[in-house]
């Protein structure tokens, strides 16, 4: 085979880059927040735009999807922001309900869509072998601007609610239709956990690349689902990122003496 015959493969590869550019710095500050469910909620928020959109008016162009994704999230992040700061000891469960509620209210929107379920199904696991280049563009846009902040200050001005709601939301609402609600969760977990185990976030971000490159092959290999075989990849990163290595057998002698 010829490099010509890889070309296909440009459009994918470049949105998994864009895409690991812009999540893996959003899901470092959620973690620092404590706020895990949030991606889940927003991104479910997200779809239901979406899915609305798509129900509103038959054959809506891409951009209507676009905005209305846009819309959605931003909505669903300033609720979040609102019960993160009004309950801070109830957070996770109040926005695991966010997330419980977007599902739900998918699930009702799809029995009256006769294209519905195809819809949804795409927002939760999207085939990145047929991301198009307007996608790559717009992923490309939003890895720009959140790489720019989280560059200003260490990171600071990242760290801001007023910053990272807005940008975090809209992030989301490229990312979900171009990758599917499972991968863009797995990108902005599974790389960040390194950064708790003391990784700067450059290896974090390397890291998540070389997993979406193996999930990549892995789909090419087994001729399997491309988002499902990356978000895989990236679940097993972050797994690895809990692992602990035995206590060298010196060590194990040292706590049994005392």
């Amino acid at each position: 085979m010829t490099p010509a015959d890889f070309a296909w493969l440009a459009a994918p590869a470049a949105a998994l880059l864009a895409a690991t550019l812009a999540l893996v710095p959003l899901g470092a500050q959620v973690l620092a927040r404590g706020v895990v469910f949030i991606d889940l909620a927003v991104a479910q928020v997200a779809a239901l735009g979406v899915l609305a959109v798509g129900m509103a008016v038959e054959g809506a162009p891409p951009m209507a999807a676009t905005a209305a994704a846009a819309v959605a999230a931003l909505a669903g992040a300033a609720f979040v922001r609102w019960l993160a700061q009004r309950w801070p000891e109830q957070r996770e469960a109040l926005i695991g309900l966010v997330y419980v509620a977007g599902s739900a209210a998918c699930v009702v929107a799809v029995a009256f869509d006769p294209h519905g379920r195809e819809r949804l199904t795409a927002l939760l696991a999207a085939d990145v072998l047929w991301v198009p280049w307007s996608s790559v563009l717009l992923l490309a846009v939003a890895a720009g601007v959140v790489v720019t902040v989280a560059a200003r200050a260490h990171g600071a001005a990242l760290a801001r609610d007023a910053m990272f709601y807005p940008l975090f939301a809209l992030t989301l609402s490229v990312a979900v239709q171009t990758l599917g609600l499972y991968l863009v969760f797995a990108l902005l977990i599974a790389p960040a956990l390194w950064t708790r185990r003391g990784h700067g976030l450059a290896t974090a971000i390397a890291a998540g690349g070389a997993a979406c490159a193996l999930g990549m092959a892995v789909s090419w290999g087994f001729d399997g689902p491309s988002g499902a075989c990356v978000a895989l990849s990236l679940c097993l990163l972050g797994l690895g990122s809990a692992w602990r290595l035995r206590p060298h057998s010196d060590d194990m002698h040292g706590i049994a003496r005392r």
